[in-house]
């Protein structure tokens, strides 16, 4: 029997279930995790919790269940959680690491196992290399059957995720909106009965859709894109909504749609949510964006005053930054947000509330208010992002491709080379162009962005015939 690879991308390990993704690795994985945090300490607690996925719950008990007999205490969500309150209990409990179940915006056929640290915040890269390490060290366990335990002492973690949601949001703003609604798509995930919820215990009205377990997701994967909301955009505009709210499978990525129904791009959304904050919050701090992330986040911290902190792809880097109290807000292009004073976590669920609060504050649709903040830097930023599937002969040659030193590159003079993470080539018009392979899917992600949409598409797809060559 071939032993599964147990191998940690830019947000945990996944796989396709039966495939990759097996219980046998994640027994193995589980046991590693043990050994990891047995070494900081010797009786660990751990929170372990699942999202809506096929199996997620019979994984997490697994998980569990390998977990508790290695020696770490135990307290487990009996209810699909996100991933965001997960961080939120690890911190507020002090717990020493948190277990999620779930391959977050993946499609159905995948799953995946998330560890955050004691920080509450992804695993950064020396312990997921240790957890790998003590992995391939162990024997893949053949046996077809195992006991999966359900006796663990359960955790709510609610209440306390509400309080600091009431923290970071200005809920009385929103309830000044009389007659207003908001629309909000669950995509079957476990964002469900989470958003929706409080912003009922506010009593703020809200028509929610697709909040029922589906581990097949409509056929379409968890993922709040564009061409995955149409549901949510006839209840936009079936209920006269101010905006469409959606949360991914384990609720730490947003998506937006304007009340036009209109999808609002996350890299906007990031360049919004910044400058509002800047003006609504006390004191001025900076952003943290990847390599990856629109430069509107570096307009508006110009025109604020404010630092711009340049991180590799992966939300794990964006911890540091919060701890250090340097950043009013972090942010990938992958609709990935936290803000200061929350969690070193993406928060879908956060996102989606400040994009709600922004509304009301603003009195203005997001077109309106993107309109006006791109008058405000001077210039526009319209950024696109493709998936390049290649050819084995491809795939191979592009490492050594990519390392080559580019004082042009598709007739447009290279102003700056920057290989943080992948080739990230700057124009002297400010446009730019990212190519990396990604650390989650077998594909060539290709990031561009432009003064407008055509350039940038334009952009993309000369670079995407440039790798296929």
């Amino acid at each position: 029997m071939t032993k599964t690879r147990i191998q940690f991308g830019t947000s945990g390990w996944r796989g396709v279930i039966a495939d990759t993704f097996t219980f046998s690795g994640v027994r193995r994985a589980s046991a590693a995790i043990a050994g990891h945090a047995k070494a900081l300490k010797p009786n660990p607690t751990i929170i372990v919790g699942n999202d809506t996925r096929f199996f997620s719950p019979e994984f997490a008990r697994t998980a569990a269940t390998v977990l508790r007999a290695a020696g770490c205490t135990i307290k487990f969500c009996p209810e699909p959680t996100p991933t965001p309150v997960i961080a939120h209990a690890v911190i507020y409990n002090k717990f020493d690491g948190g277990v999620n179940i779930t391959a977050s915006h993946n499609p159905a056929e995948y799953n995946g196992l998330k560890f955050s640290g004691p920080d509450g915040g992804p695993a950064l890269p020396e312990i997921t290399k240790d957890i790998e390490k003590r992995a391939d060290a162990l024997p893949e366990d053949e046996t077809p059957f195992h006991d999966i335990e359900d006796n663990f002492d359960h955790i709510d973690p609610r209440a306390p995720y509400f309080e600091q949601l009431k923290k970071m949001i200005r809920f009385d703003v929103l309830a000044k909106l009389k007659g207003a609604t908001f629309a909000y798509d669950a995509l079957h995930g476990c964002g469900a009965g989470w958003l929706d919820r409080i912003l009922k215990d506010h009593s703020i009205a809200v028509h929610s859709i697709r909040v029922h377990r589906n581990p097949l997701f409509d056929g379409s994967g968890p993922d709040p894109s564009e061409n995955n909301l149409a549901p949510l955009k006839k209840l936009v505009l079936e209920h006269k909504a101010l905006v469409g709210l959606a949360t991914d499978g384990d609720a730490d990525r947003f998506g937006i749609l304007d009340r036009d129904g209109s999808f609002v791009q996350p890299n906007h959304i990031l360049g919004l949510v910044f400058d509002y904050l800047l003006g609504t919050r006390p004191g001025k701090y900076g952003t943290s964006r990847s390599v990856a992330t629109t430069h509107l986040l570096d307009a508006v911290a110009k025109l604020h005053g404010v630092e711009v902190y340049e991180t590799p792809v992966g939300f794990k880097y964006v911890g540091p930054l919060l701890r250090e109290d340097k950043i009013a807000l972090g942010g990938e292009e992958s609709a990935g947000m936290t803000i200061r004073g929350h969690l070193p976590e993406k928060d879908g669920i956060l996102a989606c509330l400040l994009v709600a609060e922004m509304i009301a504050a603003r009195q203005k649709s997001l077109h309106d208010q993107l309109k006006d903040l791109f008058k405000r830097v001077g210039r526009e930023y319209w950024p696109v992002r493709e998936n390049l599937h290649l050819s084995s002969e491809a795939q191979s040659k592009l490492p050594e491709r990519l390392k080559s030193e580019f004082k042009e590159f598709l007739g447009k003079k290279v102003a700056k080379e920057n290989r943080l993470d992948g080739l990230k080539l700057i124009f002297e018009d400010g446009s730019w162009v990212l190519m990396r392979p990604s650390g989650t899917e077998p594909v060539v992600r290709i990031y561009t962005e432009a003064a407008t949409q055509a350039a940038s598409e334009k952009l993309a797809k000369e670079a995407s015939a440039w790798i296929s060559q």
